[in-house]
């Protein structure tokens, strides 16, 4: 049907959209009632010849009903089916039939289908033998394999008729307004499809499973946002997984909570150095901790950021934004003193050596608090010379860290995001500047790529991680190392070993930079599937590894033990060389306290760690 005109019949009758309507006004007339049977039954029992009108046979009225009922559904009674036809008479381009309009533009073809029908006819004569499915699976690949440089001329024809069609599109608009304004009513008056067996049931108990375990957060913003059929997602990785897949991150180890250090035989003063050294070890490692835990934070998304601070309960710790690297905290330098500074920490430390001295008979804790009673006895105009020190002291403290800050190196990236950061430019110029549409361009064709294509991504992503860790382990050593050449450490215990043969094999599959390409949490699965994969043999194999790692590592560490106990066995006997009178008791007292105030060096042996003396 052309304008509003049917075919013609075969007795050359012209059927006009008044005879149509007729027709349909005629059979409505004809028809019971209550026409409640099914259409067809309706149909054979109507008397053709009462339908009858002007020049148009009984006959003549059947036929041209059967090529109007074609364009019709018929799930529905006959009378309803006479008013889709009336409808359809008058409007016989709206919905779905709009593009079948003579004036109705043509779409552009996409660059792809460009290259599929240049190439097709090509490809179907060296290969006679392919089906079409085959042919379409290797052009498809071949497009992808294709380079940007030819593809351009692909993209810009494809741009070129786009912007044609859109200028064609914006007038047959204006040409045909109540073609599109019925087109854009039905098209939202469009019935939901009808939802199978397993959906009802599937949000049925999704719906009571979400009334007995709630996340009150996410419930409220389902409720108020309706719309937005949102569902309570949850991680699909297992504990282990997701300690792997942090530790691969870059997610430090939590050091000791405290100090708890017993040696039988360890007195007096030997027991306050090693408790000293073993204080100033652990609180080292909290500051390195937390330097190290606010970058893996900066390097995470916001969600994975609310995990790891739930699970650490790491209550007042103060997470740097991602947003902003200059907010997270920087590891102390060497010189930051040990305790905060105040104004009675100055006085304490000034007169804490001579009190020493005058008073040996007291401990530790005997003279801090004699020293609090002699601060608050002080004179307001005698404290103002110390709360100076602590406004100059604290300000050096405030700089210092500041310039740590500021030394923090940047984040090491990935194989994909050095290849995105060299391509970025051609995808945003493809995709007029549309930054997703080119994210997600440029995570399909990586995606697709073939692994000797990744290689030099992949160096190149090695090497900055190895710049990374440089200037970090830079960043951690004080100068005086740095200046040497020595790398500094500050736990004596050697580095702990794969617990067992899944993870021994999970830091192998990471480290070798073969699954770089897949995002971790495909990257996890695809480890796992493949431990799966393993033959026994095999996974025997890197059990056995883990073991004599595991062995070799209690060796080390007893090994590193030892070493410890018998520093501080030798500075036990040098201590208590001669007979403890009360005068030679005092210059022991006054020999440690010098030894106090020396400056520490450090001693390396040849297998063990490093530990501090005195000079």
């Amino acid at each position: 049907m052309m304008n509003g005109e049917m075919d013609e019949s075969p007795k050359d009758q012209v059927w006009t959209q008044d005879d149509l309507l007729n027709l349909l006004e005629a059979m409505k007339v004809n028809l019971p009632t209550k026409d409640i049977t099914k259409y067809k039954t309706s149909e054979s029992h109507l008397d053709w010849e009462k339908v009858a009108f002007n020049s148009f046979t009984g006959e003549m009225c059947k036929q041209k009903w059967n090529e109007v009922s074609k364009e019709v559904r018929k799930f529905r009674t006959l009378t309803e089916l006479i008013f889709d036809a009336q409808d359809f008479i008058k409007n016989p381009y709206k919905g779905k039939k709009l593009k079948k309009h003579p004036d109705f533009p043509k779409k552009p073809l996409t660059p792809y289908f460009r290259f599929f029908i240049e190439k097709r006819e090509k490809y179907a004569k060296l290969h006679p033998e392919m089906s079409n499915l085959e042919l379409t699976k290797i052009l498809s690949m071949k497009y992808r394999e294709l380079p940007d440089k030819k593809k351009k001329k692909y993209v810009e024809d494809f741009q070129k008729e786009k912007e044609m069609f859109v200028h064609t599109m914006s007038k047959f608009r204006e040409d045909h307004p109540d073609l599109v304004e019925s087109m854009a009513k039905n098209r939202s008056n469009v019935p939901e499809k009808p939802r199978t067996p397993q959906q009802l049931w599937f949000n049925h108990e999704k719906k009571a499973f979400l009334k007995t375990h709630p996340d009150e957060v996410m419930k409220g913003f389902i409720q108020t946002h309706p719309e937005l059929n949102m569902d309570i997602v949850k991680s699909t990785l297992t504990k282990a997984e997701r300690q792997l897949k942090d530790k691969s991150d870059g997610r430090p180890d939590k050091p000791p909570p405290a100090v708890s250090v017993s040696y039988s035989g360890a007195h007096g003063d030997v027991q306050r150095l090693k408790q000293s050294y073993f204080e100033n070890s652990v609180f080292q490692r909290k500051k390195e901790y937390e330097v190290e835990m606010n970058r893996f934070l900066c390097s995470i998304s916001e969600e994975e950021q609310q995990r790891v601070l739930g699970e650490q309960k790491m209550i007042g710790f103060k997470k740097g934004s991602p947003a902003s690297k200059k907010k997270s905290r920087a590891k102390p330098s060497a010189e930051k003193p040990k305790r905060p500074i105040s104004a009675m920490f100055i006085f304490s430390e000034e007169k804490r050596p001579k009190l020493q001295q005058e008073r040996p008979d007291l401990s530790d804790s005997e003279l801090t608090r004699l020293l609090a009673r002699m601060w608050n006895e002080l004179s307001d105009k005698k404290k103002e010379k110390y709360k100076r020190l602590e406004t100059v002291l604290k300000s050096e403290s405030e700089k210092k860290v500041q310039e740590e800050r500021n030394r923090l190196p940047d984040t090491p990236k990935t194989a994909q995001d050095i290849w995105q950061q060299s391509v970025i430019g051609d995808y945003l110029a493809r995709f007029k500047n549309d930054r997703p549409k080119a994210q997600k361009a440029m995570e399909a064709t990586w995606n697709t790529m073939e692994k000797k294509e990744k290689i030099m991504w992949i160096k190149k992503a090695a090497e900055d991680q190895k710049r990374y860790e440089r200037e970090l382990s830079e960043m951690r050593s004080p100068a005086t190392i740095i200046a040497s050449g020595k790398k500094m450490k500050f736990e004596g215990e050697p580095k702990k070993p794969p617990s067992n043969g899944y993870q021994k094999f999970s830091q192998e599959m990471l480290s070798n930079g073969e699954l770089n390409h897949l995002p971790m949490k495909e990257r996890m699965g695809e480890i796992g599937g493949r431990w799966q994969r393993l033959p026994q043999k095999e996974k025997d194999r890197y059990k056995k590894i883990a073991e004599e790692k595991q062995k070799l590592y209690k060796v080390e560490l007893e090994r590193s033990l030892s070493l410890c106990d018998t520093f501080f066995r030798t500075r036990k006997r040098m201590t208590t060389r001669r007979p403890r009178t009360r005068r030679t008791s005092r210059r022991g007292v006054a020999a440690v306290s010098r030894a106090r105030q020396r400056p520490r060096t450090l001693i390396q042996t040849e297998t063990g760690p490093l530990w501090p003396v005195r000079d």
